[in-house]
């Protein structure tokens, strides 16, 4: 059968051999591997975020205003390097390599954290580390599976929830460390949590995907890309700019939310006769809780009922993933609208009707736009593309954060109203694109 225009690259290599078996939700076992890694190298880096602002304003006494223009530089940083990184991880480094290297520069970086004098250096080398990590590792996530397994959006869906259980772990582990005990015991938790990944990605190399063969037979020059390639390449691109859609109304989860949640949210309950106030910092641990609870059954489900893993079925899942986060959104306006006309903190319940479809919508959009990532991404610019998809989540935080600046100049129920109608763009987009990528594979 002749390949569509969207098919995976002809240019990715097969699924490895030697690693029979099968341990984590019936995948290859070298998903484990990747999952742990990555789980501990989010450990480390949300460690180190959740103490950083803390650190610089309570202990070097930095204002909070020098204090959050560092804060926001470093985040930045640490999303536009995968881009790079992942240039150098294709070029020269090779996957696995820049793995490590990477995961050594970050883990550095975190025991540097002890030294007041270092503070720097040693972020410098965590954003650094954190872009040759990332992108090369999620690509060896595609290439454990052979071209036309269904089982690769899955596989990003178990990669993505460890993501989350080290981000849901690390401000419990390493912020209580750093609170209690001393900023630098936080620190050097974080610097452990990712000597841990590297010990594990070391450890089980054998269950890993070779590296590709990237150069013609008999020569060292890289083989051009072809017109699929460069058709997939149309796709990809159209996907991240799509994502930055998503991504507006998303991040203000962390942002905006997270203001509502304290001003506009009652967050008493009763507990043995007594009230008691959640704080609100704990809202922020709903999402990375559901996603760990949601996405063993998502995977299950998908296992047992959906073996469409073409380009415009992924594209079709990631358009209803962005029409449920819409519904999110409009929990909001109506949240909104109930304060507006009582002048009181809203119920608690609110919010975690927000999160539930947030989640389920983020589980259904951006693992899926990983896959694919994975999936139609030429194998000699595999690890720079995955990069890519890291700028949309760069372009969307800064584009949040902006829109962000008018909370509070305009009204709360038109404020969310522009976050579901970003959603809803996405949602349409991706949506005429899964129309078209059939029409082309016909």
């Amino acid at each position: 059968m002749t390949a569509g225009p969207f098919a995976p690259s002809p240019a990715a290599p097969a699924a490895p051999t030697g690693v029979a078996g099968r341990t984590l939700f019936g995948h290859p076992p070298g998903l484990t591997s990747l999952f742990l890694t990555q789980m501990w190298a989010e450990f480390s880096y949300f460690g180190l975020q959740a103490l950083l602002v803390y650190y610089m304003t309570r202990h070097l006494n930095f204002s909070q205003g020098q204090s959050s223009l560092i804060y926001g530089l470093y985040g930045a940083a640490a999303f536009f390097s995968p881009f790079f990184g992942g240039i150098v991880a294709d070029r020269w480094l090779g996957r696995k390599r820049s793995v490590v290297l990477g995961g050594v520069l970050m883990m550095i970086g975190h025991f540097l954290m002890a030294f007041e004098g270092l503070l720097f250096p040693a972020l410098a080398l965590v954003a650094l580390g954190n872009g040759l990590f990332i992108p090369p590792l999620a690509v060896q996530v595609g290439s454990l599976y052979a071209e036309d397994d269904p089982r690769r959006a899955q596989a990003f869906s178990a990669y993505y929830m460890g993501i989350n259980l080290g981000g849901l772990l690390a401000p419990l582990v390493c912020g209580t460390l750093g609170e209690l005990y001393g900023w630098h015991w936080g620190f050097s938790a974080a610097g452990i949590g990712m000597a841990v990944g590297l010990a594990i990605y070391l450890g089980s190399a054998r269950l890993l995907p070779p590296e590709p063969v990237l150069g013609r037979a008999g020569g060292g020059t890289k083989a051009p890309l072809g017109p699929a390639d460069w058709r997939n390449l149309r796709l990809l691109l159209g996907i991240v700019l799509v994502i930055v859609l998503f991504r507006i109304a998303y991040e203000q989860s962390g942002n905006v939310i997270a203001l509502w949640v304290a001003h506009q949210t009652d967050r008493h309950v009763t507990i043995l006769g007594h009230g008691v106030e959640v704080p609100a910092t704990w809202f922020q641990a709903v999402n990375p809780l559901l996603i760990i609870l949601l996405t063993p059954l998502l995977m299950r489900w998908w296992r047992r009922h959906d073996h469409d893993g073409t380009p415009a079925a992924l594209l079709r899942r990631m358009s209803l993933g962005c029409a449920i986060s819409v519904l999110s959104m409009l929990v909001m306006v109506a949240a909104a609208a109930v304060y507006g006309s009582t002048g009181r903190p809203v119920g608690s319940g609110w919010v975690l009707v927000y999160f539930l479809f947030l989640t389920v919508g983020e589980l259904l959009t951006l693992p899926v736009g990983l896959s694919l990532i994975g999936m139609l991404s030429p194998v000699q610019i595999a690890a720079m593309l995955m990069g890519a998809w890291y700028i949309a989540k760069f372009l969307g935080s800064l584009l949040a954060g902006i829109m962000g600046a008018y909370w509070g100049v305009i009204p709360a129920t038109a404020f969310f109203a522009i976050g579901a109608l970003s959603v809803s763009a996405a949602a349409v987009l991706l949506q005429l694109m899964s129309r078209q990528a059939r029409l082309s594979a016909d």
